[in-house]
């Protein structure tokens, strides 16, 4: 019988649990001010699309500026990287509760400003992500992205109705100011976390070249353009309950902003039984399964939703809603994780969130355009047939399993004794490797050829061919570029223990009487006469 690892076991990490628990008032403030945006926009402003925007301004900086935050956080201190996004935030949501008790908002006005939230939620996400590896070790990383997960929607099953409640008491300004509060909790457990990270010997990646990367990595690894292409699809459908729900609160079942709270309420509960639910599912039921039960889910709960007209049904099918979403959502989250090694697992996360949010934002653009010309209902029932697609999509690109691969750096690389000087930057180098390959390994050299490939350009490498020569067939010569010195470097250490395989497999085909010869040469200009001296020292990368 296997261990079961319990879904509460990343608690036993102090530093997880304590940034964990703060989390929640950040989250319960967070969600309140929400209901105050979202509520305050049907009282100033007739337009249904306007309502709908207030959740596309919260995603719409999400999908735009996570990858930029994403390289921020592979390269810098993801502590201060947080600590500062989420005084940005305090900062704002202060501003924001100044303008609405001067009664001085506008429909714009505070689409700006929960854009602006927005921005402190994309530059704080990516390293807040990432960070949980560095909390908790890989095998309790499944169980704390589901903890993430509950945590917030914990908050979620009673903070809108709380909310909701302070709206109708008190107004939308009072929901900004306990917001605005809620931020203290997370600055004081994050100025009080001392993370113990490794030291590069390298530099920081300028900013260009770390984005450049990090698409680089995710385009070579199929297994997340598959969780990229299904997040998007999740997130543009799924996108029409959330945005409409202030609508259905309001118009389909006549409630006010107390109920709105109430059916965000239940939808936070649901989540929390999915991410309770979430392990014990993947004992049994494949990764794929499970997504297409939460794309069906939301399916039948946005059905039901169209055609009800009482609150208590809404409210009980969105349970199943909120399930749904972080069903699928962690799963997601979790399965990039367990695909990227740590160098680049900011980036990756921040792809993620950039295409699945942008389908946040999209679907609540879409579905809020739908909602103004055809009615809140109709919306939600063409939201369900783009769910069922969703379904289908899943028959060609199949979410893949959680695998066991071992993503710690391989450490063989030694940089080696070089005759010329180079400095850090010079550069262009060129990189050429030869082996010897008998007539009859062929077929399997070029396969195994065909993943050394992937794999170098998934870690930086580019203009990689191969070659063979004729005169001397059983020579084959691989070939790369990388742009300097450093860069060659850095990718050679990127490489991870379960890369090991593609080069040892070489290694074993290579028949010469020595192993693989590898040549590093650096790009120089031919000289033009007169001007010697401007190339006594290697090329420089400017």
């Amino acid at each position: 019988m296997t261990n079961r690892i319990s879904p509460l076991a990343p608690f036993r990490h102090d530093t997880f649990r304590i940034i964990w628990i703060a989390s929640l008032a950040s989250n319960f403030g967070g969600l309140i001010q929400a209901v105050g945006a979202a509520w305050l926009m049907t009282s100033i402003s007739q337009s249904v699309n306007m309502v709908a925007l207030v959740q596309a301004s919260i995603s719409l900086p999400i999908m735009l500026f996570s990858l930029v935050s994403g390289a921020l956080a592979d390269n810098f201190d993801r502590r201060r990287i947080m600590f500062v996004a989420q005084t940005f935030m305090l900062a704002v949501s202060a501003l924001l509760t100044v303008f609405a008790y001067l009664g001085l908002i506008t429909p714009w006005l505070l689409l700006l400003f929960t854009f602006l939230i927005g921005c402190g939620t994309a530059l704080n996400n990516p390293s807040w992500q990432a960070s949980v590896g560095d909390m908790v070790p890989r095998n309790d990383l499944p169980a704390a992205v589901a903890l993430n997960s509950m945590g917030f929607n914990i908050t979620r099953s009673v903070g809108p109705a709380i909310g909701g409640a302070i709206v109708a008491a008190a107004g939308a300004a009072a929901a900004f100011a306990a917001n605005t509060l809620s931020y203290f909790a997370i600055l004081f457990a994050l100025s009080r976390w001392r993370p113990s990270l490794p030291q590069s010997p390298l530099p920081r990646e300028r900013l260009g070249r770390a984005v450049s990367a990090g698409l680089s990595y995710v385009a070579m690894s199929p297994n997340i353009g598959k969780v990229l292409l299904r997040g998007f699809a999740f997130g543009l459908s799924a996108s029409a309950i959330l945005a409409l729900l202030p609508l259905v609160a309001r118009d389909l079942v006549k409630g006010g902003p107390l109920t709105y709270g109430i059916m965000l309420g239940a939808f936070g509960l649901g989540a929390i039984g999915g991410a309770l639910l979430s392990a014990r599912l993947r004992e049994f039921l494949s990764s794929e399964t499970i997504v297409r039960l939460a794309f069906a889910g939301f399916a039948t709960s946005a059905v039901v939703t169209a055609l009800s007209t009482t609150a208590w049904l809404t409210s009980l099918v969105l349970t199943v809603s909120g399930a749904s979403w972080v069903l699928a959502l962690s799963l997601f989250n979790t399965t990039v994780q367990l695909s990227t090694p740590r160098w680049v697992v900011g980036r990756a996360l921040s792809l993620y969130q950039t295409t699945t949010f942008g389908g946040i934002a999209g679907g609540s653009w879409l579905w809020g355009a739908a909602a103004e010309a055809y009615g809140a209902s109709n919306a939600l029932i063409g939201s369900c047939l783009l769910m069922l697609a969703g379904i289908a999509i899943g028959l060609r690109f199949a979410l893949p399993e959680f695998t066991s691969l071992n993503l710690d750096p391989l450490n063989r690389f030694n940089e080696p004794l070089l005759a010329l000087d180079l400095k850090p930057r010079s550069g262009p180098i060129v990189v050429m490797i030869d082996y010897e390959i008998d007539e009859a390994d062929i077929p399997e050299f070029l396969t195994t050829m065909a993943e050394r490939r992937r794999i170098r350009i998934r870690d930086g490498a580019g203009h990689w061919a191969l070659m063979r020569d004729l005169e001397n067939p059983t020579t084959w010569t691989e070939t790369y570029h990388v742009p300097t010195w450093v860069e060659y470097v850095r990718h050679n250490q990127r490489r991870t223990q379960a890369d090991a395989a593609v080069g040892d497999k070489l290694t074993e085909l290579h028949r010469g009487a020595r192993p693989p010869y590898v040549h590093r040469l650096i790009e120089r200009q031919t000289i033009v006469p007169g001007h010697y001296e401007r190339y006594k020292q290697p090329a420089e990368m400017h």
